[in-house]
């Protein structure tokens, strides 16, 4: 994305900024599930904490 941290104007820096989000190359898409590298828990007994 392109540096907008010298850019004063609010306005300003929100349209260089949507304008590099445009003009960047789309993602690519997923390989995995979104929560694949997440850590799992086990299924807890009624009644405890899970942390």
């Amino acid at each position: 994305m392109a540096d907008t941290s010298k850019i004063e104007d609010k306005g300003e820096r929100k349209k260089v900024k949507r304008a590099a989000r445009k003009a960047a190359a789309p993602k690519a898409p997923r390989t995995g599930a979104r929560g694949e590298n997440k850590q799992k828990l086990k299924k807890a007994v009624r009644g405890q904490s899970k942390r």
